[in-house]
């Protein structure tokens, strides 16, 4: 498949951003209003009303109408921030998991792909590689040991292929989104080498499984996990 040219990439890049955008807009802006809605005073006088009239009737007592606690500028702006914040770790996170996925198995098929991703999620949820997908995806980046060899191998600086860059990030994006479950077909790996080649560390850690041209490994007496 030919190379698209940086621009086609980045304009793809946007395109993704735009949509996740638009989605984590629309939840937050539901949010919002739900959580901005005041009654208007006449609103108050009339609901007041008919609690007025129904108590006396029911058995229970009826929660009076809390008062209508003002939100100011200050509040709205605080609140704004936080939604900003949360929109750019999540693209984060996002990206960087598309890019182990694509680096390390974009001719795998999903099958594949879904393989690397459950690796970093149990590293992830083992808390010792790192507390966020990027932390475990870059651990080592530029440095011998690095953890993912596209992160220290020069692969990074190259341009991407444009068919299989968009599958890795929509994959990644369902992934994020629960819509593509990760049902623990590694059994709990934290370790994968090409079927290629034979590492040292290998024969210190137990083997449970090849998908693909990938083995997986976890570390010896680990039940299976995920």
């Amino acid at each position: 498949m030919p190379k698209k040219s940086p621009d086609v990439l980045r304009r793809s890049d946007r395109i993704l951003v735009g949509a996740l955008t638009v989605v984590l807009a629309a939840v937050s802006a539901a949010v919002g209003a739900a959580a901005a809605y005041r009654p208007h005073p006449e609103q108050l006088k009339a609901t007041t009303a008919v609690v007025a009239q129904v108590q006396p009737q029911v058995a229970q007592p009826v929660v009076p109408v809390q008062p209508v606690v003002p939100v100011s500028a200050e509040e709205v702006r605080s609140a704004s921030l936080v939604e900003q914040a949360v929109m750019k770790k999540l693209l984060k996170e996002h990206r960087c998991l598309s890019d182990a996925l694509y680096f390390e198995a974009r001719g795998e098929g999903e099958r594949g792909q879904k393989a690397i991703a459950e690796v970093i999620f149990t590293r992830l949820q083992k808390g010792k590689y790192g507390h966020s997908i990027c932390a475990v995806v870059y651990e080592g980046a530029g440095q011998p040991n690095c953890q993912f060899s596209f992160t220290c191998n020069g692969a990074l600086h190259k341009t991407k292929q444009y068919g299989p860059w968009m599958k890795a990030q929509q994959l990644a994006a369902r992934i994020l989104t629960g819509e593509e479950p990760l049902k623990g077909a590694t059994g709990g790996a934290i370790n994968f080498h090409a079927a290629s080649v034979d590492p040292d560390w290998a024969g210190e850690l137990a083997r449970t499984t090849q998908i693909g041209n990938h083995v997986f490994y976890k570390k010896p007496g680990i039940k299976r996990e995920m």
